[in-house]
């Protein structure tokens, strides 16, 4: 699957019955190798997610985002926020794995560098949508 199949086929916002597959589809990327991965389709894959809202998909995001350094650089740490800011922030201590600990030690270190700085779930979800369609 790539990005034009992808979007074809669950939009921005997938129905609750595609989030399985959007998921599967990131899995499968991040088990790649870095070279061999898609990181504009693990990309979409995690815009898709983040529009999902679920915070059973932060970790998701955050294994995607580690799976490699092209990975890491593509995949902005706001992905995993699609629930808002402090209920990832909340939700990632809740966790308290050592995966939640590591994601919340980087989102935290992200937002005091201002990473977050008028941080609004809809308005990332509406520019991110646009990178898309240019």
């Amino acid at each position: 699957m790539n990005v034009d199949e992808s979007l074809g086929r669950y939009g921005f916002r997938p129905s609750a019955a595609d989030l399985p597959r959007v998921r599967e589809i990131l899995a499968a990327q991040a088990d790649l190798d870095q070279y061999d991965q898609d990181t504009e389709l693990m990309n979409l894959c995690c815009l898709q997610l983040f529009n999902a809202g679920r915070l059973s998909d932060v970790l998701a995001i955050w294994q995607a985002k580690e799976s490699s350094m092209d990975a890491h650089c593509s995949i902005d740490i706001q992905l995993l926020c699609g629930a808002g800011l402090a209920a990832t922030k909340a939700h990632l201590e809740a966790d308290g794995s050592a995966e939640a600990v590591d994601a919340l030690r980087y989102l935290l270190e992200c937002e005091a560098a201002g990473d977050f700085t008028n941080f609004s779930v809809a308005e990332q979800a509406r520019w991110r949508a646009d990178y898309f369609l240019s």
